[in-house]
């Protein structure tokens, strides 16, 4: 058995590495380029596209007929809305020259469903469709039900039934006996969402909501406000413990997960509410107001203070200024460091506002297309974490608590182990926070490759670890790149993947590859779960499963999963 380590870096953005032989953003010597189907995307509760309850009269993905071939599309739309082209053709019927001239370029367009010469739409200028859905049935909206909640779901709410039906209940807690007033559903839904708007009997880890926009109706960031800390890491574990059951078929003790949320950073007073979230996303209503989204709904919650947001959002007084023409505004506070940064989408047609703010701030806008302008200031933000500096750019992804990078760097390196001289793979490497890490502990005789999809975060990675001459950032899709690389084998495997997770093909890829340890890092528990059981199909078994408290109040928290292969663990 062979190992190809991955090829190394000067550590100088734009140069290649002194051993790869290979251009910026290229893998020497790819060996094939088969692409892996992409992994099913989830919603917050962890449901797929095939997983969902059916609409009614909707087709499953796997029921819907089959398309029509390209060719009849473009010959339909030739025939209804290209006179002019039809009229053309008619005319050269006896020119053996024109149907020469026009029979590559007519192929063509025929497979393409589009005339000659028609330019295509840039694809965010293309309108979207849209998809309406008529629910059948009565509208249950407003109806009220005394019930008995059940067990906590993932996604922040609790199990309850009225007669047969499933409710979905916010702002309960299980055992308890309440009013719940229905927010979605009909006759026909299979199951109903609700919020709790009287509590009869309440469990003993309820408290009153510290904060004032917490509530049936009101903002949906948070879902646990009315919950003890205590009762929400409790809530967190058991979520964690039914998905591990339904999507892995392990228990606790097959995962070696102690059971534990593990609460970060220091103990707070009674009452008191943890300000972690360094980033924040808030709307702005047609009158000029900001506030937050209510949960599942375009509505706007005007407050004047979130009181989870960072002391370093907080300072910035966004909340008592007009946002007239602005759509929506970000606020980034950097951890280690000073830097502040303020993000606006302008609505359609309206110019970016003067903006004053209570300390000096870095400024930038979103246009339609969705693309980055820096207006003043910085484009980047620098966060301080793993003994590093780091630099995020365009408002790129960064943890959110504080504390959340160093822990997960502790977690991942105690659980690897790495040793001097070993090669590294940092898949999702965002801007370069575990490759960093890695780096530092195989020396100069290991090498880490790290694959990031986003191009930006790329570029922030290259520059961050611009020091480190056996470290290498390629910018592509994992389940696209690894396949390419030629790596036949590798001693550590670090993956922090997004909210959906790896997806069957890239786990088997992974497990091909024989590592030694495999690090999961997962925001989402359903979609860790699901891996698991891919993981467990390709020969690997959990040695340690932790699970972090980084999202107080809201039922989001993150994991990290260290893997060995089974027969080791004989």
């Amino acid at each position: 058995m062979t190992r190809n380590n991955p090829p190394r870096s000067s550590g100088r953005q734009g140069r290649p590495g002194r051993t790869s032989g290979a251009k910026p953003g290229q893998v020497a010597h790819p060996r094939w380029s088969s692409r892996p189907s992409r992994p099913e995307a989830t919603d917050r509760e962890g449901n797929t596209a095939r997983s969902l309850p059916p609409v009614p009269g909707e087709q499953r993905p796997a029921e819907r007929p089959a398309e029509r071939p390209a060719a009849a599309k473009g010959d339909r739309r030739g025939a209804q809305g290209g006179g002019k082209g039809a009229q053309g053709a008619q005319g050269a019927k006896g020119a053996q020259g024109s149907r020469a001239a026009q029979g590559e370029g007519q192929k063509k367009a025929d497979r393409q469903g589009r005339r000659p010469g028609a330019v295509r739409t840039p694809k965010v200028l293309r309108p979207a469709k849209p998809v309406l859905r008529q629910p059948s049935g009565d509208p249950l909206v407003g109806e009220r039900y005394e019930v008995e909640v059940g067990p906590v779901a993932h996604g922040g709410h609790c199990v309850a039934r009225h007669e047969g039906r499933v409710l979905f209940v916010r702002h309960a807690l299980p055992g308890e006996r309440v009013i719940a007033q229905v927010t979605d559903g009909t006759t026909t839904s299979r199951f109903l969402r609700a919020d709790a708007v009287e509590v009869l009997e309440g469990a003993k880890e309820r408290i009153e909501a510290p904060c004032p926009f917490s509530g049936p109706g009101k903002c949906g960031g948070c879902d646990w406000q009315h919950v003890t800390p205590g009762g929400q890491r409790k809530l967190k574990g058991a979520v964690l413990t039914e998905q591990l059951a339904k999507l892995a078929g392990l228990t606790p003790e097959e995962a070696r997960w102690d059971g534990s949320v593990e609460p970060v950073g220091g103990k707070l007073p009674a009452g008191e509410v943890p300000a972690w979230r360094t980033r924040m996303q808030y709307a702005v209503a047609e009158d000029g107001s900001i506030g937050l989204r209510k949960h599942r709904s375009h509505e706007v919650q005007p407050i004047d203070r979130c009181l989870i947001a960072a002391d370093g959002v907080t300072e910035l007084g966004i909340e008592s200024r007009d946002w007239t023409g602005v759509a929506a505004v970000e606020a980034i506070a950097a951890s280690g460091s000073s830097d502040r940064q303020v993000i606006l989408r302008p609505r359609p047609g309206e110019q970016l506002p003067l903006v004053e703010l209570d300390r000096e701030t870095s400024i930038a806008r979103i246009d339609e297309q969705d693309l980055f302008h820096r207006v003043h200031g910085r484009a980047f933000v620098r966060e301080r974490a793993a003994d590093r500096t780091w630099r995020v750019s365009n408002g790129g992804f960064w943890q959110i608590h504080p504390a959340a990078p160093d822990t997960l760097v502790d977690a991942v390196l105690t659980g690897l182990d790495p040793q001097w001289g070993e090669s590294a793979l940092d898949l999702y490497c965002g801007v370069g926070l575990f490759a960093g890490a890695l780096a530092d502990r195989v020396g100069e005789e290991g090498a880490v490759l790290g694959i990031e999809s986003g191009k930006q975060a790329v570029l922030d990675a290259r520059h961050n670890l611009a020091a480190l001459e056996n470290v290498r950032i390629e910018c592509d899709k994992v389940e696209t790149l690894l396949p390419r690389t030629g790596i036949t084998s590798t001693d550590l495997i670090v993956l922090d993947p997004p909210r959906a997770g790896a997806g069957r093909d890239t786990v088997a890829h992974l497990c091909s590859l024989e590592a030694r340890r495999i690090a999961y890092v997962a925001c989402d528990p359903a979609a860790l779960a699901r891996d698991l059981a891919f993981f467990r199909e390709g020969g690997y078994r959990p040695v340690s499963l932790r699970a972090f408290d980084l999202f107080p109040m809201t039922h989001h928290f993150e994991c990290v999963a260290i893997l060995e292969p089974a027969a080791e663990q004989q």
